[in-house]
Order: C-alpha cells, then structure tokens, then sequence
C-alpha cells in the first residue's frame, strides 16, 4: 500500500471522481449480472462532489495511485452535530482488492473520533458481500433492512387517493426548526443544514414537503432529488407508516414522466404493500448501518443516497 497515499479532495479531482464513481458502481453491477447504476454518463456523478462540497466543503478523500498520480479510490462523509455519515465509497476496478478501502474506512473513522463524533452511519448494499464484510470488520453493525423501490410515474402523476395527503404541504424556511425536532425523536439524528440546503434548492434539483397535523404540528417530512444521475426520494421521517405513506404519494407526483426510486423498510409491511399496490418493484436491498451509538427508530426513518442519511 505505499504506492497509495489520501489526500483531502480538490475542486480539481470533480471530473476524475465522477468517472471514477461511474466506473466503480456500474462496473460492479455488470460483473454480477445486473445493468449500470448510472446510465447518463460519467459526468453526471459529479453530482455528488457538488453536493457534499456545498454541504461541507474539504470533508472528503480520494485514494491516489503515486507512481501515476490517478485516483485510486474516493469517499464522501458528511459531519452533522452528534455523527458522521458515511457518503459513496468508491474504488476504481483496476485497484480492486488492494485494501484502499478499507484505508479510506479508516480515514473516516480517525476523523470522527478526532472530531468528538465517534458514532457513525451509512446505508450498504445487501447484495454485495464485499462492502458487507468491510464495515463490518470495522465495526459498523446492520440495524434496519430497506428494500430499494422503484414506482414507473407516468406524465400527468399518479394522484393518488390516500388518508392524511391533503395534510401534505411544501416545506419553507420556518419548518427547520421543526423538522429538526422531528427527526431527533424519531431518529435520534440532527441535521439543520442538510433541510436548510434543500429548502433553498438553489441547484434546482431538490424538493421537500412536511406533513402537517390539524393542531400545526410538523409529524412528517420528505425530500426528493431529480437529476440526470439519480432521481430518488428521501431523506423522510414520520412518526407513522400512514403518514409516511402519505409523503411518498404526493412526493411522487412532483416526479412526473420518470420511475423514482426510494427505500422502504422491509419490517413496515404496510408500507410495502401499498407500494406494491401502486406498481412498485423491488430492485436492490440495502442495510443501514451504524458504528457507535444507534437509537432505535420511533417511528418510520428512511434514508438516501444524496445526501446520505446516516
């Protein structure tokens, strides 16, 4: 490994990790008999750069190959008040197998105990024992199974008829606080800037709803992201499966002509199977891991890809 060393990523690295991503992930997939992840080319993984560079600037790593001086691995994390959250890892294939991530890993966590933030998140892929096994040396522990979901919206919007949806609004600047709030008792997570940035949405690419009780309370919310890249929905919390329900049927609609994907926990049957009931496939597993300190959810907590959860 001494011909690899880390190095905080540049503005310079944007291009080289968005290929680097889109090569690792797709790559990945068709090795193992599935299709490409990413189908609008290397350029749109860029995204991800742009995200948590805005969100926190000079928090993230690339791996570089020293005889080359090409990027042999990249990860993002995200410092938030009481955790950090693991972003996309990825290795390039030609260095498959050489332990870089697992220096990444590492790199990830001297920082947050660096940082008085010892406990840790991330969301994995259940069907890749690789990753798997990784964090799992390192001490991160599965705690929920999320099935990824995929629901086809065709042009004029799934309208879809549901309890608790007329209580579904979009969400301005003076929700935060209460999101906020929310998320802490049903999550035990906090994360003002993240519900700050997509509410501003000044990329054009985010939209957030809350649901909203007759008394004025904020009891769920919802973001959703449509780029070239990856069209998802969440971050969401609810307190409940019909409220959560409720979120996902008017966050679908602002998604017209596309098939969303978002993760639903495979222990909420009811929320399983009114996805299914609107034509929802299955098309990945993943755990969402901790290392560290977990609270329990009290409530419905699902988790994305952009930002990630943790």
């Amino acid at each position: 490994m001494s011909e690899f060393h880390l190095r905080t990523m540049t503005d310079d690295d944007r291009a080289e990790v968005g290929e680097l991503i889109y090569a690792s992930l797709n790559v990945w997939h068709m090795t193992h008999g599935r299709g490409p992840i990413f189908t609008a080319g290397p350029q749109s993984c860029e995204v991800f750069y742009d995200v948590y560079n805005d969100l926190t600037p000079g928090k993230n790593v690339v791996a570089v190959n020293e005889p080359t001086g090409r990027l042999a691995g990249s990860c993002y994390f995200h410092p938030r008040p009481n955790h950090v959250s693991l972003g996309i890892m990825a290795v390039h294939p030609n260095y498959w197998g050489k332990g870089i991530g697992g220096r990444l890993l590492q790199h990830i966590i001297d920082f947050a105990n660096g940082a008085g933030l010892p406990t840790i998140r991330l969301t994995q892929s259940a069907i890749s024992v690789d990753s798997y096994s990784l964090y799992n040396r390192y001490g991160f522990i599965p705690r929920v199974a999320f099935q990824d979901m995929l629901v086809t919206v065709p042009e004029g919007g799934l309208n879809l008829a549901v309890p608790l949806r007329d209580h579904v609004r979009d969400a301005v600047p003076g929700d935060v606080e209460d999101m906020v709030d929310l998320e802490l008792d049903v999550s035990g997570l906090s994360r003002q800037l993240d519900w700050d940035y997509c509410i501003a949405n000044e990329r054009g690419m985010w939209h957030v709803s809350v649901l909203e009780s007759p008394q004025g309370e904020i009891d769920g919310l919802i973001v959703s992201v449509r780029h070239p890249a990856i069209t998802m929905l969440g971050p969401a919390v609810a307190r409940t499966e019909e409220q959560m329900i409720a979120l996902f049927a008017a966050e679908l609609d602002h998604h017209p002509g596309s098939t969303p994907v978002f993760l639903v926990p495979s222990e909420r049957d009811t929320i399983v199977r009114q996805v299914y009931e609107w034509g929802g496939k299955n098309c990945e597993l993943h755990f969402y891991q901790s290392r560290g300190e977990f609270q329990p959810f009290q409530g419905v907590s699902i988790p994305s890809f952009l930002p990630e959860t943790g």
